[in-house]
């Protein structure tokens, strides 16, 4: 069951990934919950664009998240 969605900025993306399949942090959200399949990612040249929109996306609702996801991986 997929019932937490996490959202993340890394400038590491394979190994971000790795960490995450691999639990390389026991204690932490993606290894409580589980969270280790990727399903939408998006680049960006500068890091501050991509803080704003990882805020963004956490900011918002669940549908628009979903919706999100949907739009580039049905």
């Amino acid at each position: 069951m997929h019932t937490v969605l996490y959202t993340g900025v890394t400038s590491d993306l394979t190994g971000r990934v790795w960490k995450h399949k691999n639990k390389a942090y026991p204690k932490s959200l993606t290894a409580k919950y589980n969270c280790d399949k990727l399903v939408y990612y998006y680049f960006y040249s500068r890091i501050e664009e991509a803080i704003a929109v990882e805020k963004a996306i956490q900011g918002g609702k669940r549908k628009a998240k979903i919706a999100l996801i949907n739009s580039l991986n049905p």
